[in-house]
């Protein structure tokens, strides 16, 4: 009997709950890009609909992240550890936050991106949702690498998948130096105070990309152990 199967026996498996709070973090940050698209266009009516939108994804990966904690066992009948799959979680909990933080402080700062910045921006952006999108992927690979024993050809998929995520991490973080670098060349054009804001945006970005990114170093320690 395969092995989730098992699991299933002894209680409700974790996998679907983990599988469904990476898939609301991932929906947080996907909304980045239309966020930004409003924002550029000066459209800060259309930008506080989809932080709101944000807002309720995030709240709703607290939610599942909040059952799976209560109901979770102190021991599974599976080839991953409780500690293991909590680590998990708060790494997916923080793609969710993230994208949240950002939306709030550019609505907050009433933002607005220069237009000098704005192409890179929006590839910027992306790029940093491309990075959580590869994470939900290479996290929806869960139920088969339980079914495998986390053993051949399934390791070898989700090994791949997360080698993807490191060559986006490292793109995203290229195109931060490129825009900051951009910033700082118009940067005495603009009120001192939204440069240090537009910075920290920036910054957060980039962030999200590395939460996404530790989504799957902690998939990876899952399958070295």
């Amino acid at each position: 009997m395969p092995l989730s199967n098992i699991a299933n026996l002894f209680g409700r498996s974790p996998i679907k709950p983990i599988k469904e709070h990476m898939a609301k973090a991932h929906e947080a940050s996907a909304d980045l890009v239309p966020f930004f698209e409003a924002l550029m266009k000066g459209d800060l009516a259309e930008a506080e609909e989809v932080q709101k939108r944000i807002s309720a994804s995030e709240n709703q990966a607290d939610d599942i992240k909040r059952d799976l904690r209560l109901h979770l066992p102190d021991s599974l009948f599976m080839p991953v550890s409780r500690s293991d799959l909590l680590e998990l979680l708060h790494a997916q909990d923080e793609v969710a936050n993230t994208a949240q933080d950002i939306a709030g402080l550019a609505i907050g700062r009433k933002m607005q991106i220069p237009a000098p910045l704005q192409v890179q921006m929006k590839t910027f952006v992306d790029s940093a949702v491309a990075t959580s999108a590869q994470a939900l992927r290479a996290i929806n690979e869960l139920d088969e690498l339980l079914e495998s024993g986390f053993a051949g050809r399934e390791v070898d998929i989700a090994q791949r998948m997360t080698e993807e995520l490191d060559d986006l991490e490292r793109k995203s973080d290229k195109l931060e130096v490129e825009i900051r670098a951009a910033l700082f060349d118009i940067e005495k054009d603009l009120p001192p105070v939204d440069v240090i804001f537009l910075y920290r945006v920036i910054e957060w970005i980039g962030d999200l990309a590395d939460k996404s990114h530790s989504v799957g170093n902690r998939l990876q320690l899952l399958l070295a152990r």
